[in-house]
């Protein structure tokens, strides 16, 4: 417990964010366990590659930027891996694997990816570069759906797949494809997060107004809609462009880019988005955090109208501050969410470091 509290203290300390908002969920409110990094490479893991029919080390390079979910009494992640640790930054081939854990701090590995390039349809949207960034999320019947990104060294696109056992999963092609005729197959999207609500202890799709809402974007945040979690609609503004729903801000820690983090939440609050903020490279960079830093923030949107901002974080309530967050692929230092449960009476929050490894921060708050 002494050891807990020191380390809890100088995560505290490390933050350097002053004036933290009046919300449930502030910087003080996680902390981050002393086991990070919860997910490592492991050169050891093999697969055939279905389209190259050779045997690749499919998470030899690094793992990270995680999805996750609680089924039965463990929490399941789904995490981004990659082969070629000699390959440039976004010149691999990415595969989502799948990992458990009895207490969301230590977890054990599937053998083989559960999501991958291969010779289906859909090819041509994720190979060479695979499939990346996942966010996952169920529906009250237990259908989980995986929003991710599809890289074909060529544009980014926001895709889904359905399972019924976290194992086997179909894909089910761009999340755009569908709308407008179109209008927006081609263009780079990436990072959806679909808005859930909590049902006991459980974390499920919740419905607006009768329909499912997602946001999505690494640019600016911006928001879509479905019947059926499959085919998404994105909103537009007056001239049929893409309608921002918060956009990056001058000399705050999301002064360069707003990116979707785990699926969003209603609560007493609203509905919860956690995204994750660039820091810009220039001087509207914010001082207190290092330029190119990824860091956490927080919004909050009415929950009847899901496109009205009802408060958003001036400072970030997540940052890189230990070693292996500050050093790996991404040099500049990253904390990425994209995952949060609700397990044995906790939050846990998960995030990718630098590119390189999974990590986690716990809080308590109910």
């Amino acid at each position: 417990m002494i050891r807990r509290y020191f380390y809890l203290l100088f995560v505290l300390l490390a933050f350097g964010c002053s004036n933290p908002p009046v919300d449930k969920w502030d910087y003080k409110t996680f902390y981050k366990p002393a086991e990070n990094p919860v997910l490592k490479s492991d050169s050891t893991y093999t697969f055939i590659d279905p389209i190259r029919n050779e045997t690749v080390k499919w998470q030899k390079a690094d793992v990270f930027n995680p999805a996750a979910i609680v089924k039965g009494d463990k929490v399941y992640m789904i995490y981004r891996s990659e082969d070629n640790p000699s390959a440039i930054l976004g010149g691999r081939t990415s595969r989502l694997g799948l990992a458990s854990s009895e207490d969301g701090i230590h977890f054990t590995k599937y053998p083989t990816p559960v999501l991958y390039p291969d010779s289906s349809e859909f090819m041509e949207y994720d190979y060479p570069g695979g499939c990346e960034d996942p966010r996952i999320i169920q529906t009250e019947d237990s259908l989980y759906v995986l929003a991710y990104t599809s890289w074909n060294y060529k544009i980014a696109r926001l895709s889904i797949a359905v399972s019924k056992d976290l194992i086997h999963w179909e894909k089910k092609g761009p999340a755009f494809a569908q709308a407008y005729e179109g209008k927006f197959l081609n263009n780079w999207s990436k990072s959806g997060s679909i808005i859930t609500k909590k049902v006991g202890d459980r974390i499920v799709a919740a419905k607006i107004n009768g329909k499912y809402g997602m946001y999505w974007g690494e640019n600016f945040v911006n928001l879509a809609w479905s019947d059926n979690l499959t085919d998404w609609y994105p909103t537009l503004d007056e001239k049929g462009d893409l309608k921002p729903v918060i956009s990056p801000r001058k000399n705050k820690f999301d002064s360069m880019l707003t990116e979707c983090g785990p699926p969003a939440l209603i609560n007493d609050e609203g509905i919860v988005l956690f995204y994750n903020g660039k820091n810009s490279e220039g001087n509207d960079a914010e001082t207190r955090v290092p330029k190119g830093t990824y860091s956490v923030g927080k919004v909050v949107f009415d929950s009847k109208n899901p496109e009205k901002v009802l408060s958003r974080s001036d400072t970030c309530i997540l940052r890189p501050t230990l070693r292996h967050e500050l050093s790996g692929q991404y040099k500049s230092g990253t904390t990425f969410s994209e995952a949060l449960v609700y397990f044995h009476s906790k939050w846990f929050l998960y995030y990718g470091t630098a590119d390189s490894y999974v990590g986690v921060a716990v809080s308590q708050l109910n």
